[in-house]
């Protein structure tokens, strides 16, 4: 037991979660009655990693905050900047796939218990309560805007503190990063779980009807993930950007594509921002952050479906009013995680902007429920793994300009 032990420890955890894909997959086409049980890994894993995320992310950023030197640079502006260029692009690159293959659906009924927000003001309202929520409550509610907020306040705070206060939370901090290296550790048996329980409960019948709305939201995602992000990183860096954005997607994208959580994929983008070399001043900071506001996903879902509904209904939409999608797309999808429901509850909001109902709209939300399964897991795949390579890409730039020489490929 103990050389098997040893043996699977030196393989690489990807190789590792691949495994545990593969094994999920076939022991849930083979054997789906004697699978099920072991779904339940699945549920602890993602329940692990929402449970001490929220707890990582208050002491990570409060002690980096407290023990922060002065003068010292953590470059959040340029990666806050790419956040939101990355989301206005993704949600325009959604919109002129989608005029260039319109495509209709048939609109569904299942949608009409959940209340859609009412507009951007509202959305900017409730991220704005968000921030002055109490923040025992926020921990518990996972509410990242909140646990920010206070953790960066009690960290000014403490700025002053003596330097034993200051260990006593760096202890802290180190102790809750531990123990979310032990949570990763069984990500092979979680994903394993999660894969079995994908598949036995859905399947893909339920799919098949909306194959062609599939193919052009996990297009215009995989075209975001692949061609709009490395032109960025590119700009920013002048070296070939695919070994780092590999890298992100590969030990990032593939925990958040089944996990289908940026909250419990915060643990996971922190562990590999560690292993980048990254500045932890500005990481602590900018992946929470990330998983709230950098939703380049959340703006390709609200876009395609939007535009699906005005195809549908042959409504005839001009440039500017394309362009004003974009823009409100990008608005409403950092919004995403402060309204219940994700991206698809913002469609109406969208909607609004062609006249259309709030009942349509609360249909196409409902086809949106359906093709949840792949739709969300691209969705959370693109979004996380995009917080590590804008964090990365803004800090390689600003060490480069500092005169260091950085080599993506012998990083990533």
């Amino acid at each position: 037991m103990k050389k098997l032990l040893k043996k699977w420890n030196q393989i690489s955890l990807v190789k590792q979660i691949a495994l545990g894909l593969i094994i999920g997959i076939i022991l849930a086409v083979t054997i789906p009655a004697v699978a099920k049980p072991i779904v339940i890994l699945g549920s602890l894993f993602v329940g692990a990693l929402k449970g001490i995320a929220p707890v990582l992310v208050l002491f990570l950023v409060m002690s980096a905050i407290a023990q922060h030197q002065s003068g010292k640079q953590t470059n959040m502006k340029s990666i806050i900047y790419l956040y939101l260029l990355g989301t206005f692009l993704a949600g325009l690159i959604a919109v002129i796939v989608s005029f260039a293959f319109p495509v209709s659906i048939t609109l569904t009924k299942g949608a009409e218990d959940l209340a859609a927000p009412g507009g951007v003001v509202e959305v900017l309202k409730t991220l704005l309560l968000n921030v002055v929520d109490n923040p025992v409550k926020a921990i518990y509610n996972a509410n990242y805007i909140g646990i920010l907020a206070w953790a960066i306040i009690l960290g000014l705070a403490l700025r002053n503190a003596p330097d034993s206060t200051k260990t006593v939370i760096s202890n802290f901090s180190d102790a809750i990063s531990k123990i979310v290296t032990w949570v990763i550790k069984f990500a092979p048996f979680g994903i394993m779980g999660l894969v079995i329980e994908s598949i036995t409960t859905n399947g893909i019948e339920s799919l098949l009807s909306y194959g062609k709305l599939l193919a052009i939201l996990i297009g215009c995602m995989l075209f975001v993930a692949l061609v709009v992000n490395p032109i960025i990183v590119y700009a920013y860096v002048r070296q070939n950007p695919y070994p780092l954005v590999f890298t992100c997607i590969r030990e990032s994208g593939i925990t958040a594509f089944f996990t289908r959580s940026s909250a419990a994929n915060i643990p996971v983008n922190m562990k590999l921002c560690e292993k980048l070399g990254l500045d932890k001043d500005t990481y602590s900071v900018s992946i929470p952050l990330g998983a709230t506001v950098n939703m380049a996903g959340a703006a390709v879902t609200i876009s395609v479906l939007t535009l699906a509904a005005v195809h549908t209904l042959n409504i005839p939409v001009d440039i500017p009013t394309a362009i004003l999608l974009s823009v409100v797309a990008a608005i409403c999808a950092c919004g995403a995680s402060g309204v219940a429901g994700g991206s698809l509850l913002l469609i109406p909001l969208a909607c609004s902007l062609f006249g259309i109902s709030n009942d349509v709209a609360m249909q196409v939300v409902g086809v949106g429920f359906i093709i949840g399964v792949l739709q969300d897991s691209f969705e959370t795949a693109l979004n996380s793994s995009t917080d590590v390579l804008f964090t990365a890409t803004a800090e390689y730039k600003k060490r480069l300009k500092e005169g260091e020489k950085i080599n993506i490929k012998k990083v990533a």
